[in-house]
Protein backbone atom coordinates (compact mmCIF):
# COMPACT_ATOMS: atom_id res chain seq x y z
CA UNK A 1 0.00 0.00 0.00
CA UNK A 2 1.54 3.29 -1.07
CA UNK A 3 1.94 6.19 1.28
CA UNK A 4 -0.78 8.19 -0.49
CA UNK A 5 -3.26 5.31 -0.75
CA UNK A 6 -4.78 5.57 2.68
CA UNK A 7 -7.47 3.02 3.50
CA UNK A 8 -10.29 5.58 3.84
CA UNK A 9 -9.73 6.66 0.21
CA UNK A 10 -8.71 3.33 -1.26
CA UNK A 11 -11.80 1.56 0.12
CA UNK A 12 -14.27 4.37 -0.48
CA UNK A 13 -17.35 2.67 -2.03
CA UNK A 14 -17.72 3.16 -5.78
CA UNK A 15 -21.33 1.92 -6.01
CA UNK A 16 -24.34 1.27 -3.79
CA UNK A 17 -23.53 -2.45 -3.46
CA UNK A 18 -20.21 -1.65 -1.75
CA UNK A 19 -21.79 0.59 0.90
CA UNK A 20 -21.78 -0.76 4.45
CA UNK A 21 -25.02 0.19 6.17
CA UNK A 22 -27.50 2.99 5.24
CA UNK A 23 -29.80 0.45 3.54
CA UNK A 24 -32.83 2.71 4.00
CA UNK A 25 -31.20 5.49 1.96
CA UNK A 26 -29.80 3.14 -0.69
CA UNK A 27 -33.19 1.49 -1.17
CA UNK A 28 -34.99 4.81 -1.64
CA UNK A 29 -32.42 6.14 -4.12
CA UNK A 30 -32.33 2.83 -6.01
CA UNK A 31 -36.11 2.86 -6.44
CA UNK A 32 -36.05 6.49 -7.58
CA UNK A 33 -33.38 5.76 -10.19
CA UNK A 34 -35.02 2.55 -11.41
CA UNK A 35 -38.42 4.20 -11.79
CA UNK A 36 -36.91 7.48 -13.08
CA UNK A 37 -38.76 9.42 -10.36
CA UNK A 38 -36.05 11.98 -9.65
CA UNK A 39 -36.32 14.98 -7.38
CA UNK A 40 -34.34 18.15 -8.06
CA UNK A 41 -32.85 18.53 -4.55
CA UNK A 42 -31.71 16.04 -1.91
CA UNK A 43 -30.51 16.62 1.66
CA UNK A 44 -28.29 14.05 3.42
CA UNK A 45 -27.88 14.53 7.17
CA UNK A 46 -25.78 12.61 9.68
CA UNK A 47 -22.61 12.72 11.75
CA UNK A 48 -19.13 12.71 10.23
CA UNK A 49 -17.92 9.72 8.25
CA UNK A 50 -21.27 7.94 7.76
CA UNK A 51 -21.29 8.27 3.96
CA UNK A 52 -23.03 11.53 3.01
CA UNK A 53 -20.64 12.72 0.27
CA UNK A 54 -19.87 9.13 -0.79
CA UNK A 55 -23.56 8.45 -1.49
CA UNK A 56 -23.81 11.83 -3.23
CA UNK A 57 -20.97 10.92 -5.62
CA UNK A 58 -22.41 7.49 -6.34
CA UNK A 59 -25.77 9.15 -7.05
CA UNK A 60 -24.03 11.58 -9.43
CA UNK A 61 -22.52 8.60 -11.27
CA UNK A 62 -25.94 6.94 -11.46
CA UNK A 63 -27.37 10.08 -13.06
CA UNK A 64 -24.56 10.57 -15.59
CA UNK A 65 -23.39 7.03 -16.43
CA UNK A 66 -23.09 6.65 -20.21
CA UNK A 67 -25.15 3.44 -20.02
CA UNK A 68 -28.15 5.53 -18.90
CA UNK A 69 -29.81 6.56 -15.64
CA UNK A 70 -29.25 3.51 -13.45
CA UNK A 71 -28.87 2.38 -9.85
CA UNK A 72 -25.84 0.30 -10.93
CA UNK A 73 -23.41 2.61 -12.77
CA UNK A 74 -20.87 0.75 -14.90
CA UNK A 75 -17.83 2.33 -13.26
CA UNK A 76 -15.77 2.11 -16.45
CA UNK A 77 -17.24 4.73 -18.80
CA UNK A 78 -15.78 8.22 -19.10
CA UNK A 79 -18.33 9.83 -16.77
CA UNK A 80 -17.90 7.20 -14.02
CA UNK A 81 -14.11 7.23 -14.07
CA UNK A 82 -13.94 11.03 -14.15
CA UNK A 83 -16.34 11.31 -11.18
CA UNK A 84 -14.26 8.76 -9.25
CA UNK A 85 -11.09 10.76 -9.93
CA UNK A 86 -12.73 14.13 -9.21
CA UNK A 87 -12.32 15.45 -12.77
CA UNK A 88 -15.93 15.41 -14.05
CA UNK A 89 -16.69 18.91 -15.28
CA UNK A 90 -20.45 18.67 -14.59
CA UNK A 91 -20.00 17.59 -10.96
CA UNK A 92 -19.40 20.71 -8.88
CA UNK A 93 -18.50 20.18 -5.21
CA UNK A 94 -18.66 23.17 -2.89
CA UNK A 95 -17.49 23.29 0.72
CA UNK A 96 -19.96 25.68 2.33
CA UNK A 97 -17.67 26.09 5.35
CA UNK A 98 -15.18 28.03 3.22
CA UNK A 99 -17.69 29.55 0.76
CA UNK A 100 -20.29 31.06 3.05
CA UNK A 101 -20.91 34.38 1.29
CA UNK A 102 -23.79 35.27 -1.01
CA UNK A 103 -21.40 36.14 -3.86
CA UNK A 104 -20.15 32.53 -4.00
CA UNK A 105 -23.71 31.25 -4.13
CA UNK A 106 -24.77 33.71 -6.86
CA UNK A 107 -21.81 32.68 -9.00
CA UNK A 108 -22.71 29.02 -8.56
CA UNK A 109 -26.39 29.59 -9.39
CA UNK A 110 -25.54 31.61 -12.50
CA UNK A 111 -23.46 28.71 -13.83
CA UNK A 112 -26.41 26.38 -13.19
CA UNK A 113 -28.36 28.10 -15.98
CA UNK A 114 -26.02 26.69 -18.62
CA UNK A 115 -26.48 23.18 -19.99
CA UNK A 116 -24.09 20.38 -18.95
CA UNK A 117 -20.84 20.23 -20.86
CA UNK A 118 -20.50 16.46 -21.21
CA UNK A 119 -22.94 14.81 -18.80
CA UNK A 120 -26.66 14.27 -18.63
CA UNK A 121 -27.10 16.39 -15.51
CA UNK A 122 -25.19 19.14 -13.78
CA UNK A 123 -24.85 17.94 -10.17
CA UNK A 124 -24.03 20.34 -7.35
CA UNK A 125 -22.84 18.79 -4.08
CA UNK A 126 -22.77 21.38 -1.29
CA UNK A 127 -21.11 19.98 1.84
CA UNK A 128 -21.78 21.38 5.34
CA UNK A 129 -24.57 23.45 3.82
CA UNK A 130 -25.65 24.72 7.25
CA UNK A 131 -22.56 26.98 7.24
CA UNK A 132 -23.98 29.22 4.49
CA UNK A 133 -24.99 32.73 5.48
CA UNK A 134 -28.64 33.79 5.63
CA UNK A 135 -28.29 35.85 2.44
CA UNK A 136 -26.69 32.86 0.66
CA UNK A 137 -29.63 30.66 1.65
CA UNK A 138 -32.04 33.32 0.37
CA UNK A 139 -30.19 33.36 -2.94
CA UNK A 140 -30.66 29.58 -3.23
CA UNK A 141 -34.40 29.53 -2.66
CA UNK A 142 -35.65 30.46 -6.13
CA UNK A 143 -33.29 28.05 -7.89
CA UNK A 144 -34.11 25.26 -5.42
CA UNK A 145 -37.82 25.76 -6.00
CA UNK A 146 -37.72 25.88 -9.82
CA UNK A 147 -34.31 24.66 -11.01
CA UNK A 148 -33.49 23.96 -14.66
CA UNK A 149 -34.33 20.39 -15.66
CA UNK A 150 -30.65 19.56 -16.15
CA UNK A 151 -29.63 20.49 -12.56
CA UNK A 152 -29.63 18.33 -9.41
CA UNK A 153 -28.69 19.66 -5.98
CA UNK A 154 -27.32 17.36 -3.27
CA UNK A 155 -26.88 19.06 0.09
CA UNK A 156 -25.02 17.46 3.01
CA UNK A 157 -24.87 18.58 6.63
CA UNK A 158 -24.00 17.44 10.12
CA UNK A 159 -26.37 20.01 11.66
CA UNK A 160 -29.76 20.15 9.90
CA UNK A 161 -31.23 22.29 12.71
CA UNK A 162 -29.35 25.31 11.32
CA UNK A 163 -30.86 25.02 7.84
CA UNK A 164 -33.86 27.34 7.22
CA UNK A 165 -37.22 25.61 7.00
CA UNK A 166 -37.77 27.21 3.60
CA UNK A 167 -34.78 25.27 2.27
CA UNK A 168 -35.69 22.02 4.04
CA UNK A 169 -39.17 22.07 2.52
CA UNK A 170 -37.70 22.06 -1.00
CA UNK A 171 -35.52 18.97 -0.49
CA UNK A 172 -36.02 15.25 -0.10
CA UNK A 173 -34.40 14.50 3.25
CA UNK A 174 -32.44 11.36 4.21
CA UNK A 175 -31.00 10.85 7.68
CA UNK A 176 -27.89 8.67 7.64
CA UNK A 177 -27.40 6.69 10.84
CA UNK A 178 -24.25 6.03 12.81
CA UNK A 179 -22.91 2.59 11.94
CA UNK A 180 -23.06 -0.07 14.69
CA UNK A 181 -19.69 -1.43 15.89
CA UNK A 182 -20.54 -4.94 14.66
CA UNK A 183 -20.99 -3.66 11.09
CA UNK A 184 -17.76 -1.64 11.25
CA UNK A 185 -15.91 -4.70 12.62
CA UNK A 186 -17.10 -6.88 9.73
CA UNK A 187 -16.00 -4.30 7.17
CA UNK A 188 -12.57 -3.87 8.80
CA UNK A 189 -12.08 -7.66 8.72
CA UNK A 190 -12.90 -7.66 5.01
CA UNK A 191 -10.53 -4.77 4.26
CA UNK A 192 -7.60 -6.35 6.11
CA UNK A 193 -8.32 -9.68 4.44
CA UNK A 194 -8.08 -8.02 1.04
CA UNK A 195 -4.91 -6.17 2.10
CA UNK A 196 -3.34 -9.42 3.40
CA UNK A 197 -2.56 -7.80 6.74
CA UNK A 198 -2.72 -10.09 9.82
CA UNK A 199 -4.90 -8.89 12.68
CA UNK A 200 -6.46 -9.83 16.00
CA UNK A 201 -10.23 -9.53 16.35
CA UNK A 202 -9.82 -7.90 19.76
CA UNK A 203 -7.82 -5.08 18.14
CA UNK A 204 -10.51 -4.50 15.49
CA UNK A 205 -13.16 -4.48 18.21
CA UNK A 206 -11.31 -1.62 19.90
CA UNK A 207 -11.02 0.32 16.63
CA UNK A 208 -14.71 -0.24 15.80
CA UNK A 209 -15.82 1.08 19.20
CA UNK A 210 -13.41 4.04 19.10
CA UNK A 211 -14.78 5.10 15.69
CA UNK A 212 -18.13 5.95 17.32
CA UNK A 213 -20.26 5.07 14.31
CA UNK A 214 -17.99 6.59 11.64
CA UNK A 215 -16.59 4.25 8.98
CA UNK A 216 -14.14 6.91 7.80
CA UNK A 217 -12.80 7.35 11.34
CA UNK A 218 -12.54 3.56 11.68
CA UNK A 219 -10.45 3.26 8.51
CA UNK A 220 -8.25 6.19 9.56
CA UNK A 221 -7.67 4.59 12.97
CA UNK A 222 -6.95 1.29 11.21
CA UNK A 223 -4.29 3.01 9.11
CA UNK A 224 -2.75 4.37 12.30
CA UNK A 225 -2.93 0.95 13.96
CA UNK A 226 -1.15 -0.72 11.02
CA UNK A 227 1.67 1.81 11.23
CA UNK A 228 1.82 1.59 15.05
CA UNK A 229 1.85 -2.22 14.99
CA UNK A 230 4.50 -2.46 12.25
CA UNK A 231 2.21 -4.21 9.77
CA UNK A 232 0.24 -6.44 12.14
CA UNK A 233 -2.83 -5.15 13.95
CA UNK A 234 -2.10 -6.37 17.47
CA UNK A 235 -4.64 -5.93 20.29
CA UNK A 236 -2.13 -4.95 22.95
CA UNK A 237 -0.48 -2.31 20.78
CA UNK A 238 -3.84 -0.93 19.64
CA UNK A 239 -4.90 -0.60 23.27
CA UNK A 240 -1.77 1.43 23.93
CA UNK A 241 -2.35 3.54 20.82
CA UNK A 242 -5.95 4.34 21.81
CA UNK A 243 -5.17 4.70 25.51
CA UNK A 244 -7.79 2.03 26.17
CA UNK A 245 -7.88 0.12 29.42
CA UNK A 246 -7.23 -3.62 29.49
CA UNK A 247 -10.58 -5.38 29.82
CA UNK A 248 -9.12 -7.52 32.58
CA UNK A 249 -9.01 -4.47 34.85
CA UNK A 250 -12.70 -3.85 34.22
CA UNK A 251 -13.70 -7.38 35.16
CA UNK A 252 -11.56 -7.18 38.29
CA UNK A 253 -13.10 -3.83 39.12
CA UNK A 254 -16.65 -5.19 38.93
CA UNK A 255 -15.71 -8.26 40.96
CA UNK A 256 -14.22 -5.96 43.62
CA UNK A 257 -17.35 -3.81 43.54
CA UNK A 258 -19.50 -6.92 44.00
CA UNK A 259 -17.42 -7.85 47.04
CA UNK A 260 -17.98 -4.38 48.52
CA UNK A 261 -14.22 -3.89 48.77
CA UNK A 262 -13.70 -0.10 48.78
CA UNK A 263 -9.92 -0.23 49.41
CA UNK A 264 -9.64 -2.75 46.58
CA UNK A 265 -11.35 -0.34 44.17
CA UNK A 266 -8.87 2.38 45.09
CA UNK A 267 -5.94 -0.01 44.59
CA UNK A 268 -7.15 -0.72 41.05
CA UNK A 269 -7.50 3.03 40.37
CA UNK A 270 -4.00 3.66 41.75
CA UNK A 271 -2.56 0.90 39.56
CA UNK A 272 -4.25 2.47 36.53
CA UNK A 273 -2.72 5.85 37.43
CA UNK A 274 0.76 4.26 37.68
CA UNK A 275 0.29 2.77 34.19
CA UNK A 276 -0.91 6.16 32.86
CA UNK A 277 -4.20 4.72 31.62
CA UNK A 278 -6.82 7.26 30.51
CA UNK A 279 -9.59 7.41 33.11
CA UNK A 280 -12.17 8.91 30.74
CA UNK A 281 -11.54 6.09 28.27
CA UNK A 282 -11.81 3.64 31.19
CA UNK A 283 -15.29 4.93 32.02
CA UNK A 284 -16.30 4.60 28.38
CA UNK A 285 -15.06 1.00 28.29
CA UNK A 286 -16.74 0.28 31.63
CA UNK A 287 -20.07 1.52 30.25
CA UNK A 288 -19.56 -0.75 27.23
CA UNK A 289 -18.85 -3.72 29.50
CA UNK A 290 -21.98 -3.01 31.59
CA UNK A 291 -24.02 -2.91 28.39
CA UNK A 292 -22.61 -6.31 27.36
CA UNK A 293 -23.48 -7.70 30.80
CA UNK A 294 -27.03 -6.36 30.46
CA UNK A 295 -27.18 -8.03 27.05
CA UNK A 296 -25.95 -11.30 28.58
CA UNK A 297 -28.68 -11.05 31.22
CA UNK A 298 -31.52 -10.50 28.77
CA UNK A 299 -30.34 -12.46 25.71
CA UNK A 300 -27.43 -14.77 26.61
CA UNK A 301 -27.27 -16.17 23.06
CA UNK A 302 -26.41 -12.67 21.80
CA UNK A 303 -22.90 -13.18 23.25
CA UNK A 304 -20.98 -15.09 20.53
CA UNK A 305 -19.50 -18.46 21.43
CA UNK A 306 -16.10 -17.25 20.22
CA UNK A 307 -16.19 -14.17 22.47
CA UNK A 308 -12.88 -14.35 24.42
CA UNK A 309 -14.46 -13.11 27.67
CA UNK A 310 -17.78 -14.95 27.27
CA UNK A 311 -17.37 -17.02 30.45
CA UNK A 312 -16.53 -13.99 32.62
CA UNK A 313 -19.38 -12.00 31.07
CA UNK A 314 -21.92 -14.70 31.90
CA UNK A 315 -20.50 -15.05 35.43
CA UNK A 316 -20.95 -11.33 36.11
CA UNK A 317 -24.42 -11.48 34.57
CA UNK A 318 -25.32 -14.07 37.22
CA UNK A 319 -23.72 -12.16 40.11
CA UNK A 320 -25.46 -8.81 39.50
CA UNK A 321 -29.19 -8.19 39.24
CA UNK A 322 -30.47 -6.38 36.11
CA UNK A 323 -31.43 -3.42 38.33
CA UNK A 324 -27.85 -3.14 39.68
CA UNK A 325 -26.40 -3.20 36.16
CA UNK A 326 -28.84 -0.54 34.98
CA UNK A 327 -28.01 1.68 37.96
CA UNK A 328 -24.25 1.22 37.58
CA UNK A 329 -24.53 2.01 33.87
CA UNK A 330 -26.27 5.31 34.64
CA UNK A 331 -23.66 6.17 37.29
CA UNK A 332 -20.79 5.48 34.88
CA UNK A 333 -22.40 7.50 32.06
CA UNK A 334 -22.91 10.47 34.38
CA UNK A 335 -19.40 10.06 35.77
CA UNK A 336 -17.95 10.25 32.27
CA UNK A 337 -19.99 13.37 31.47
CA UNK A 338 -18.82 15.05 34.69
CA UNK A 339 -15.17 14.00 34.63
CA UNK A 340 -14.07 17.34 33.12
CA UNK A 341 -15.71 19.12 36.07
CA UNK A 342 -13.75 17.09 38.64
CA UNK A 343 -10.53 18.42 40.23
CA UNK A 344 -8.66 15.89 38.07
CA UNK A 345 -9.44 12.71 36.13
CA UNK A 346 -8.35 10.46 39.00
CA UNK A 347 -10.77 12.18 41.38
CA UNK A 348 -13.60 11.97 38.85
CA UNK A 349 -12.95 8.28 38.21
CA UNK A 350 -12.68 7.28 41.87
CA UNK A 351 -15.76 9.34 42.76
CA UNK A 352 -17.69 7.35 40.19
CA UNK A 353 -16.48 4.10 41.78
CA UNK A 354 -17.48 5.37 45.24
CA UNK A 355 -20.94 6.22 43.93
CA UNK A 356 -21.34 2.71 42.57
CA UNK A 357 -20.21 1.36 45.94
CA UNK A 358 -22.53 3.67 47.89
CA UNK A 359 -25.59 2.49 45.93
CA UNK A 360 -24.64 -1.19 45.99
CA UNK A 361 -26.87 -3.54 48.06
CA UNK A 362 -25.79 -3.71 51.71
CA UNK A 363 -25.32 -7.49 51.54
CA UNK A 364 -22.92 -7.30 48.59
CA UNK A 365 -19.91 -8.08 50.74
CA UNK A 366 -18.40 -8.00 54.19
CA UNK A 367 -16.61 -4.69 53.63
CA UNK A 368 -19.51 -2.84 52.02
CA UNK A 369 -20.71 -1.00 55.12
CA UNK A 370 -17.20 -0.20 56.30
CA UNK A 371 -15.97 1.18 52.98
CA UNK A 372 -19.09 2.95 51.75
CA UNK A 373 -19.11 6.72 52.34
CA UNK A 374 -21.46 7.90 55.06
CA UNK A 375 -24.56 9.70 53.81
CA UNK A 376 -25.43 13.21 54.94
CA UNK A 377 -27.89 13.31 57.88
CA UNK A 378 -31.59 13.54 57.02
CA UNK A 379 -34.80 13.51 59.03
CA UNK A 380 -34.44 10.30 61.08
CA UNK A 381 -37.95 8.98 60.73
CA UNK A 382 -38.06 9.50 56.96
CA UNK A 383 -34.66 7.85 56.39
CA UNK A 384 -35.63 4.84 58.50
CA UNK A 385 -38.88 4.40 56.62
CA UNK A 386 -37.17 4.62 53.24
CA UNK A 387 -34.41 2.20 54.33
CA UNK A 388 -37.02 -0.25 55.63
CA UNK A 389 -38.91 -0.34 52.31
CA UNK A 390 -36.46 -0.42 49.37
CA UNK A 391 -39.09 -0.13 46.58
CA UNK A 392 -39.92 -3.79 45.82
CA UNK A 393 -42.29 -2.91 42.97
CA UNK A 394 -40.09 -3.82 40.01
CA UNK A 395 -39.09 -7.19 41.44
CA UNK A 396 -42.74 -8.02 42.16
CA UNK A 397 -43.85 -7.27 38.63
CA UNK A 398 -40.92 -9.15 37.12
CA UNK A 399 -42.04 -12.24 38.93
CA UNK A 400 -45.35 -12.03 37.06
CA UNK A 401 -43.97 -11.40 33.61
CA UNK A 402 -42.09 -14.40 32.33
CA UNK A 403 -41.85 -13.82 28.59
CA UNK A 404 -43.74 -16.12 26.29
CA UNK A 405 -40.68 -17.11 24.29
CA UNK A 406 -37.87 -19.48 25.15
CA UNK A 407 -35.26 -16.77 24.60
CA UNK A 408 -35.09 -15.57 28.20
CA UNK A 409 -35.63 -12.02 26.91
CA UNK A 410 -37.07 -9.62 29.47
CA UNK A 411 -39.08 -7.08 27.47
CA UNK A 412 -39.06 -4.52 30.31
CA UNK A 413 -35.27 -4.62 30.61
CA UNK A 414 -34.78 -4.49 26.85
CA UNK A 415 -37.15 -1.53 26.46
CA UNK A 416 -35.14 0.48 28.99
CA UNK A 417 -32.09 0.12 26.71
CA UNK A 418 -33.78 1.15 23.45
CA UNK A 419 -33.68 4.81 22.48
CA UNK A 420 -37.38 5.16 21.63
CA UNK A 421 -39.50 8.28 21.57
CA UNK A 422 -43.10 9.26 20.82
CA UNK A 423 -45.55 6.72 19.42
CA UNK A 424 -42.88 4.03 18.95
CA UNK A 425 -42.21 4.11 22.70
CA UNK A 426 -45.95 4.02 23.46
CA UNK A 427 -46.32 0.97 21.22
CA UNK A 428 -43.49 -0.84 23.01
CA UNK A 429 -44.67 0.19 26.51
CA UNK A 430 -48.19 -1.14 25.95
CA UNK A 431 -47.09 -4.49 24.53
CA UNK A 432 -45.69 -7.70 25.94
CA UNK A 433 -43.31 -10.12 24.26
CA UNK A 434 -45.08 -13.10 22.74
CA UNK A 435 -42.03 -14.68 21.10
CA UNK A 436 -38.51 -13.97 19.90
CA UNK A 437 -37.11 -16.60 17.55
CA UNK A 438 -34.89 -16.56 14.47
CA UNK A 439 -34.73 -12.80 14.15
CA UNK A 440 -38.50 -12.33 14.54
CA UNK A 441 -40.11 -10.48 17.43
CA UNK A 442 -43.84 -10.93 18.02
CA UNK A 443 -45.57 -8.53 20.43
CA UNK A 444 -49.03 -8.75 21.98
CA UNK A 445 -50.55 -5.27 22.09
CA UNK A 446 -53.15 -4.50 24.75
CA UNK A 447 -56.55 -4.26 22.94
CA UNK A 448 -57.33 -0.84 24.44
CA UNK A 449 -54.38 0.50 22.47
CA UNK A 450 -55.31 -1.11 19.14
CA UNK A 451 -54.91 2.26 17.37
CA UNK A 452 -51.14 1.78 17.72
CA UNK A 453 -51.27 -1.41 15.64
CA UNK A 454 -52.13 0.59 12.52
CA UNK A 455 -49.34 3.13 13.11
CA UNK A 456 -46.78 1.90 10.58
CA UNK A 457 -44.30 4.68 11.37
CA UNK A 458 -44.22 3.65 15.05
CA UNK A 459 -43.74 -0.02 14.11
CA UNK A 460 -40.96 0.83 11.65
CA UNK A 461 -39.12 2.90 14.27
CA UNK A 462 -39.44 0.11 16.87
CA UNK A 463 -38.25 -2.48 14.35
CA UNK A 464 -35.28 -0.27 13.40
CA UNK A 465 -34.37 0.21 17.07
CA UNK A 466 -34.46 -3.57 17.66
CA UNK A 467 -32.35 -4.21 14.54
CA UNK A 468 -29.78 -1.63 15.65
CA UNK A 469 -29.67 -3.06 19.20
CA UNK A 470 -29.10 -6.66 18.05
CA UNK A 471 -26.87 -5.55 15.11
CA UNK A 472 -28.87 -7.70 12.70
CA UNK A 473 -32.21 -7.41 10.84
CA UNK A 474 -35.22 -8.00 13.09
CA UNK A 475 -38.76 -8.61 11.76
CA UNK A 476 -41.45 -7.16 14.01
CA UNK A 477 -45.05 -8.38 14.18
CA UNK A 478 -47.64 -6.69 16.42
CA UNK A 479 -50.78 -8.66 17.31
CA UNK A 480 -53.70 -7.71 19.52
CA UNK A 481 -54.07 -9.75 22.69
CA UNK A 482 -53.49 -9.90 26.43
CA UNK A 483 -50.76 -12.06 27.95
CA UNK A 484 -52.02 -13.93 31.03
CA UNK A 485 -48.69 -14.16 32.83
CA UNK A 486 -47.14 -10.88 31.76
CA UNK A 487 -47.47 -7.18 32.51
CA UNK A 488 -46.77 -4.47 29.96
CA UNK A 489 -43.98 -2.00 30.71
CA UNK A 490 -46.68 0.68 30.99
CA UNK A 491 -48.42 -1.37 33.71
CA UNK A 492 -45.10 -1.92 35.49
CA UNK A 493 -44.36 1.80 35.35
CA UNK A 494 -47.81 2.66 36.71
CA UNK A 495 -47.48 0.16 39.55
CA UNK A 496 -44.06 1.52 40.48
CA UNK A 497 -45.38 5.08 40.37
CA UNK A 498 -48.24 4.18 42.70
CA UNK A 499 -45.90 2.38 45.07
CA UNK A 500 -43.48 5.32 45.22
CA UNK A 501 -46.38 7.71 45.79
CA UNK A 502 -47.69 5.59 48.68
CA UNK A 503 -44.22 5.42 50.20
CA UNK A 504 -43.83 9.19 49.93
CA UNK A 505 -47.22 9.79 51.58
CA UNK A 506 -46.40 7.35 54.37
CA UNK A 507 -43.00 8.96 54.89
CA UNK A 508 -44.58 12.41 55.29
CA UNK A 509 -47.35 11.04 57.48
CA UNK A 510 -44.93 9.44 59.95
CA UNK A 511 -42.23 12.11 59.86
CA UNK A 512 -41.59 13.52 63.36
CA UNK A 513 -40.91 17.06 62.16
CA UNK A 514 -44.16 17.15 60.16
CA UNK A 515 -46.17 15.83 63.12
CA UNK A 516 -44.67 18.40 65.47
CA UNK A 517 -45.47 21.17 63.00
CA UNK A 518 -49.07 19.98 62.87
CA UNK A 519 -49.41 19.87 66.65
CA UNK A 520 -47.59 23.09 67.61
CA UNK A 521 -48.01 25.28 64.52
CA UNK A 522 -51.34 24.09 63.18
CA UNK A 523 -49.69 23.07 59.90
CA UNK A 524 -51.66 21.08 57.34
CA UNK A 525 -50.36 18.57 54.81
CA UNK A 526 -51.65 19.20 51.27
CA UNK A 527 -51.84 15.59 50.17
CA UNK A 528 -52.09 16.23 46.45
CA UNK A 529 -48.81 18.17 46.59
CA UNK A 530 -46.78 15.18 47.81
CA UNK A 531 -44.43 13.81 45.16
CA UNK A 532 -41.86 11.02 45.50
CA UNK A 533 -38.23 12.11 45.21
Amino acid sequence: MSATSVLARKWRPKNFAQLAGQEHVVQALTNALTQNRLHHAYLFTGTRGVGKTTIARIFAKSLNCESGITATPCGVCGACTEIDSGRFVDLIELDAASNTQVDNMRELLESALYAPTSGRFKVYIIDEVHMLSKSAFNAMLKTLEEPPSHVKFILATTDPQKIPVTVLSRCLQFNLKQLPPALILTHLQYVLGQENIPFENGALNLVARAAQGSMRDALSLLDQAIAYSSGKVDEGLVRTMLGAIDQGYLFDLLQTLRAGDGPGLLRIADDMAIRSLAFEAALQDLATLLHRIALAQTIPQAIPDDEPERVRLLELAQQFTPEEIQLDYQIVIHGRNEINLAPDEYAGFTMTLLRMLAFAPQNAGANAVQSAPRAAPVAPSVSKLIAAEPAPARQTVHAEQSPASDSGLDWNTLLSQLNLQGMARELAKNSVLASFTEGRVVLNLAPQHKHLQSNKIAQDKLQAALSEYFAKPIRLTVELGEAKDAATPAAVEQQEKQTRQQQAEEAIKHDAFVREAQVHLGAQVIENSIRPV
